[in-house]
């Protein structure tokens, strides 16, 4: 992106193509870049504390971390300091909910990478793994708005869910009939709540 005080129809239709946002919604998401970037090209981590929403989230630190997670911008290893307008879309691309229009292979890749995107959200030493410690810390982090948050809850329930899953998936992570396409969304068009799933 040339300047952050404008963005250009070529621009916009490249985006366009590559996140599925429209170009109405490309325009109003470059506003709210400008805004949480004070005007800079660049976004940086603490300037996610303009989302005055995304305060009250549980999981508030996993989805700005996303954010600068190379592994959801270049499949690559590694965290970045800042983000530009571009990588900024791509992830939020991750929370777009699947339009009637999308064709049924358009479906299935938006399904893997969400999917993908909520693994590398959980796996935080990026080894490919989501350990039963970092599920832990995933039911911690859901738990602690509640009044049953103490640590031995977190634990059992992460433990019961992680032996579930081994039963059934026989050492195989299985999504089947999660329609995650459909749940997990972010709503930094309006800038109103932040959720990943109803």
């Amino acid at each position: 992106m040339g300047s952050s005080h404008s963005i250009s129809a070529t621009e916009i239709q490249q985006l366009s193509k590559k996140t599925g946002f429209t170009s109405d919604q490309i325009e109003i998401l470059h506003r709210r870049f400008k805004y949480l970037s004070e005007g800079r090209i660049k976004l940086r981590k603490n300037d996610f504390h303009r989302v005055s929403n995304l305060e009250s989230n549980p999981i508030r630190e996993k989805i700005v971390n996303a954010f600068f997670d190379n592994r959801n911008l270049k499949n690559e290893p590694g965290t970045l300091e800042e983000i530009e307008f571009g990588d900024f879309l791509t992830i939020l691309s991750n929370f777009r909910p699947v339009q009637v229009t999308d064709e049924a292979d358009e479906v299935e890749q938006i399904r893997i990478n969400k999917l993908r995107f909520l693994f590398n959200m959980y796996d935080c030493d990026g080894d490919g793994k989501i350990s039963v410690e970092e599920y832990k810390n995933v039911v911690s982090d859901l738990l602690s708005k509640s009044l049953s948050s103490e640590k031995d809850a977190s634990s059992s329930v992460a433990e019961a869910a992680m032996l579930e899953a081994r039963h059934m998936c026989s050492g195989h992570v299985i999504w089947k009939d999660i329609s995650i396409e459909s749940q997990m969304y972010v709503r930094f068009l309006t800038m109103e709540t932040t959720r990943i799933c109803k």
